[in-house]
């Protein structure tokens, strides 16, 4: 059974940093790509940071220069270093794992509210 459990939301004001953490089992998480994804209300998730199963890595242009998304395949484990948050940056942060044909799979998120 795939288990994503992600982990570090809550409550931080502007300018602040928080670490989101993602710990997955179930699947061989060394070969599937990794990502972080944001949703605000009923608007549409959207991507925030990717990291591939070799490491290579990509951000949303919001984001670039604040976060920094890293992986430790030893641990199964991924997560979103975040600084400099602003108010824009409050969602609701979901971890996601993908691979070409064995498919997806979603944690159930963490809240994430920058606010003074």
């Amino acid at each position: 059974q795939v288990q994503i459990v992600e982990s570090g939301g809550g409550l931080v004001q502007p300018g602040g940093s928080l670490r989101l953490s993602c710990a997955v089992s179930g699947i061989i998480f060394s070969i599937y790509d990794m990502g972080w994804y944001r949703q605000v209300s009923e608007k549409q998730r959207e991507p925030v940071a990717t990291i591939t199963s070799s490491g290579g890595t990509n951000y949303a242009d919001s984001v670039k220069g604040r976060f920094t998304i890293s992986r430790d395949n030893a641990q199964n484990t991924v997560s979103l270093q975040m600084n400099y948050l602003r108010p824009d940056d409050t969602a609701v942060y979901y971890c996601h794992a993908v691979h070409s044909y064995r498919g997806g799979h979603w944690g159930q998120g963490t809240q994430v509210t920058v606010s003074s």
